[in-house]
């Protein structure tokens, strides 16, 4: 049985893994995303992130695409009452302008409900910052949507520490719902930003945390070794990791894997869950197999030493 614990102070409590949805309608298809979510849910998971921009960047697409199949598997599942869905507005232009203006999350929410199918979102993010827009009006559109009852809490998803601070104070200070919430890229490989720039902002603000890319776009699975493993769309965005410091993360991984009888991607999972302050990372897959192995890093309690070896690695 899957252990769920509160996330930050959103009210939410969730599982320790998040799935992410970026996959659905563009590299898993409908038969694919449905076994995906089936599994997902079958072993423990709760919370599903997706996403309005997801997947506007695929030939033919223009967004939507994940929230769509989401929404079509909650009506044939019958889960919604089973799941917690995070979905997220500021990248996709459309009704409304541009960003993180209130018109646009506005009309942005009211087009994600209706993709999804469902009459609330659980975790509604600002995917990335706006400086355009005054923090007042931005948590203020944020805020009318608690009040009305079509979100029910709200983080911020690829915002610096200095910013998140400043959210929290005109929060305060205008008596607005804040961000409880922080997604951001975090993992073996990407450590410095989050560890020296949010996680102080995130430990006195008691912020849940959900770490993207936990993966590091699939590298520390261990499939991409030499430079003939990079194939494919996945395989270009691990090219960058593969150096000195991407083999010697490999090698811990490796290492601490073979004592747990596990595989790297478990062992790397595993990582950012004992990690102060994450609630869960997400991470995607396109196979029921590959959600087998998303859920068995749930059951994994690193020791003392095993963290210290990964840590030392990636230094």
């Amino acid at each position: 049985m899957t252990t769920t614990s509160p996330l930050g102070n959103s009210g939410l409590t969730i599982a320790p893994l998040v799935l992410g949805g970026n996959v659905f309608g563009w590299t898993a298809d409908r038969a694919a995303s449905f076994a995906v979510l089936d599994a997902f849910v079958a072993g423990g998971g709760t919370m599903i992130d997706t996403a309005d921009l997801y997947s506007a960047w695929a030939p033919g697409h223009t967004g939507g695409e994940s929230e769509r199949m989401i929404g079509d598997w909650l009506r044939a599942s019958g889960r919604r009452d089973d799941v917690l869905i995070a979905t997220k507005v500021g990248m996709l232009p459309g009704d409304g302008g541009t960003g993180l203006a209130p018109a646009r999350v506005a009309a942005a929410v009211d087009a994600s409900l209706a993709r999804l199918g469902t009459d609330r979102i659980d975790l509604y993010y600002a995917h990335c910052d706006d400086p355009a827009v005054p923090l007042a009006d931005m948590l203020g559109a944020f805020d009318r949507l608690v009040r009305v009852g079509k979100v029910r809490a709200i983080g911020a998803s690829n915002f610096t520490g200095p910013r998140l601070e400043e959210a929290a104070g005109v929060a305060a200070a205008h008596g607005l719902t804040p961000f409880s919430v922080v997604q951001p890229h975090y993992n073996l490989l990407e450590r410095a930003e989050f560890e020296t720039d949010l996680l102080p902002v995130v430990a006195e603000r008691r912020l849940g945390v959900l770490p993207y890319y936990g993966l590091a776009a699939g590298f520390l699975t261990g499939k991409y070794r030499r430079t003939d493993d990079l194939v494919g769309a996945r395989g270009a965005g691990a090219a960058r990791y593969l150096d000195a410091r991407g083999l010697a993360v490999l090698g811990a991984l490796d290492m601490v894997a073979a004592r747990h009888v596990a595989n790297p991607a478990r062992i790397a999972l595993a990582w950012l869950m004992a990690k102060p302050g994450v609630a869960a990372p997400i991470a995607s897959a396109t196979s029921a197999d590959q959600v087998a192995d998303l859920i068995a890093a749930m059951t994994i309690a690193l020791t003392a030493d095993d963290i210290a070896a990964l840590d030392a690695a990636g230094a």
